[in-house]
């Protein structure tokens, strides 16, 4: 791997701080935690990794080689499908500093397993991993099939509209006591509407909220 000394590009990408596609990472000492970010990366806008960086954005250098084997590892043996990814590697005052860049998924979920074996999905919000919600699952599996399945609105669907009309935003649970509607029912509607462009989840306090565009 050819090892760059660009100072000015990396002190660029630092100054942006952590957001949405870009994270700071002072260490990879763990192959499945890393699979989380590349989960969370993929099944949202793509972003980058930057590898010997602490969070406040000073550089640290990374600890030994064996940090590039733990995100092939994470990309190829914790992630499912495979995530792909391009690595460059800067050398900064004597510390070498790594770039893993991960596009969009084409195919999502890309799904992380964590310590005990099980398999989940993640979200970029900003500048955190979220477990993805049931409706994002949805979603994904939906955008696979053939367009035209869904077809106009029917009385129910109407009034559930209207209900968010009126409340303006609904987390889920709010949606399934507001309604009086069965989970998967409002799941699948939620599904629907965000398919059409219609309405669109939100991060907030630490829930996902859906309201209308």
């Amino acid at each position: 791997m050819k090892i760059s000394t660009n100072r000015h590009f990396i002190d660029l990408l630092i100054s942006e701080g952590e957001h949405q596609q870009q994270d700071f990472k002072f260490e990879i000492s763990n192959a499945k935690k890393i699979a989380k970010s590349l989960s969370a990366f993929a099944n949202t806008d793509g972003g980058r990794l930057l590898i010997g960086v602490k969070d406040n954005g000073k550089i640290a250098g990374i600890q030994s080689e064996e940090e590039l084997y733990m995100i092939e590892a994470a990309a190829d043996l914790y992630c499912t499908p495979k995530v792909a990814y391009d690595v460059e590697e800067y050398e900064i005052d004597g510390k070498s500093i790594l770039v893993i860049q991960i596009p969009q998924a084409k195919q999502k979920p890309v799904l992380a397993k964590d310590e005990k074996g099980k398999m989940w999905a993640y979200v970029r919000i900003k500048d955190e991993n979220i477990l993805a919600s049931k409706v994002h699952l949805e979603v994904w599996k939906h955008k696979k099939k053939p367009k035209g399945e869904f077809v106009s609105y029917t009385q129910e669907e109407k009034l559930f509209l209207k209900i968010l009309e009126d409340k303006e935003e609904l987390t889920l649970n709010q949606f399934i006591k507001t309604t009086q509607m069965p989970r998967y029912r409002v799941i699948r509607l939620l599904t629907k509407f965000i398919l059409f462009g219609i309405i669109e989840p939100q991060f907030k306090d630490r829930n996902f909220v859906y309201r209308l565009l």
